[in-house]
């Protein structure tokens, strides 16, 4: 997990992730002020630390001197062993409402000179809103990612971008201009364009088994999208199961490590609620990996670095070792051959792996017996206090719930059920069904049938008992695994994530000074 701490609201912006040597290299915007790029690096993917910052700001006068937003940054295709920053900057004098796209450029990763002209980029042509008098009254052109195919003359630079007719908030676009020679770029019409949205926030565009795969993040649900196609040019066609990752993961970009293809991107979670205000936090949770399904459907995979933490390695085969949470007496545990049988046939009981956990990585194979309702309990107190995930696999809705009591309750506040995040899968369709579930610092994760279904940062509860629930039905459990992952490192502390138990008393006097 990684964050960017300050004063009150320092949040992690978009981020970019480049994997070269060895070593993974992330640059991101900071929140709010938007004034410089960040650079920070790590040899996992998962443990950040922050070296020199990329740049800032322009000054007075300059271009992009009121704010930096979305970056990419690629190899350089003219120059071996150098490297290019796309970047988009905002001037004041215009009152930061025209988006342009400059440049950058770095020997090593780390120390960046500004390019001048023919930088910055200003979108226009037939094809685009180019005026603070069209459309939306400001000018979308942001988000730059660079796509150049090794060995082809094949060079684009897309954007976030917004066509010139048709209604307003149905005009967001992919955004296309093509260098046509070193630095030299011309715009044609917008590489997609699906004519429902407001705008397609950061864009990435790839090549995998053989399709071509375009990539954004949508503002009206704040989820990441994608569009595939047989040849680069389009037309660029949607599956209708189209979402990469549930609500709060935006931003997405895509980095190549190795033969893998990985996915970051910021986790938008919500902190604390003073004086009507919501206070968000941004944090960047560990990367996905992406694979295709043979009818070319993307999904995600929990990211190999987690093998690396695990410590510790626990199988569970015995009736005997499960606990009763609440003493159901219609609750029974046994076991059969290599499965174990657990349910209860009126009302809930949770059935407890032994020992108290904080960080762990829980798989299981299980089938479903009965019309009832069932799921995992994770980090649970002896009342129950925990993270309940309701698991319909039948139909393929999971939901992950922080459920407890109200450490100051009053009446009908005496307890606390905050639904987290829910998403839809498909899975087999009658069983069995594998799941995964890591619990890693303030992220977790559960995958189901080895992709990703929930991708979620929260910091309700921190350790406790795991284990498995059942409500009028039975779980048949196998290969029941549970696996004790080190803690997370961020820079210099156990685990740098910026939580309301960490600061609420800076949360509150920001709130009372509004």
């Amino acid at each position: 997990m990684y964050a960017s701490h300050g004063f009150l609201r320092s949040d992690i912006g978009d981020v970019d992730v480049v994997f070269h040597e060895g070593i993974y290299h992330l640059f991101h915007l900071v929140l709010p002020n938007h004034d410089f790029i960040a650079h920070a690096v790590s040899s996992d993917g998962l443990s950040w630390r922050r070296v020199k910052n990329a740049f800032f700001v322009g000054d007075p006068g300059a271009w992009d001197d009121d704010m930096l937003w979305t970056m990419h940054v690629t190899p350089d295709p003219d120059r071996p062993g150098q490297w290019r920053m796309f970047y988009t900057g905002l001037t004041r004098a215009e009152y930061g409402r025209v988006q342009r796209v400059g440049m950058a450029r770095s020997p090593d990763l780390y120390t960046w000179t500004r390019c001048g002209a023919p930088y910055p980029l200003e979108i226009g042509g037939p094809h685009y809103e180019s005026g603070t008098d069209e459309g939306r009254c400001w000018v979308s052109f942001r988000d730059p990612f660079f796509f150049h195919e090794p060995g082809s003359d094949t060079r684009l630079l897309l954007a976030a971008a917004r066509a010139k007719d048709g209604p307003v908030i149905r005009r967001g676009c992919v955004g296309l201009a093509r260098e046509v020679a070193p630095d030299r770029f011309e715009f044609g019409p917008p590489l997609h364009r699906p004519g429902l949205y407001d705008d397609i926030e950061v864009p990435n565009l790839f090549h995998f088994h053989g399709r071509y795969y375009l990539m954004g993040s949508i503002r009206e649900d704040t989820r990441i999208h994608y569009w595939y196609a047989d040849d680069i040019e389009g037309p660029y066609e949607n599956f209708s199961d189209d979402v990469l990752l549930p609500h709060g993961n935006y931003a997405g970009r895509i980095c190549r490590a190795g033969d893998r293809l990985l996915l970051f991107s910021f986790f938008s979670k919500t902190e604390l609620l003073i004086n009507g205000h919501e206070f968000i936090k941004r944090l960047l949770p560990p990367p996905k990996e992406i694979v295709a399904l043979p009818d070319g459907r993307l999904r995600l995979k929990s990211f190999h670095g987690f093998d690396a933490l695990v410590t510790d390695r626990l199988a569970f085969d015995s009736a005997a070792e499960c606990r009763l949470l609440c003493g159901n007496p219609t609750a029974r545990a046994e076991t059969r051959g290599e499965r174990l049988f657990i349910g209860s046939r009126s009302g809930f009981e949770a059935f407890l792996l032994p020992g108290q956990h904080d960080e762990f990585r829980l798989r299981a194979e299980l089938t479903i017996e009965g019309p009832g309702k069932t799921g995992l309990i994770l980090r649970a107190s002896d009342e129950g206090d925990g993270y309940h995930l309701s698991l319909d696999c039948m139909n393929g809705i999971a939901q992950m719930r922080a459920w407890g009591a109200n450490p100051t309750p009053e009446f009908e506040h005496a307890f606390r059920y905050k639904p987290l995040q829910e998403a839809r899968f498909r899975g087999a369709a009658q069983g069995p069904w594998r799941i995964e579930l890591v619990a890693h610092g303030t992220y977790l994760e559960l995958s189901i049938d080895g992709h990703v279904v929930l991708s979620l940062v929260d910091d309700s509860f921190l350790t406790g008992a795991v284990g498995f629930w059942t409500e009028s039905a039975v779980l048949g459990l196998r290969e029941v695994t549970l696996e004790t992952l080190s803690r997370p490192v961020s820079e210099h502390a156990p685990e740098m994530v910026y939580t309301t138990t960490q600061a609420p008393e800076m949360l509150a006097a920001a709130g009372a000074g509004e």
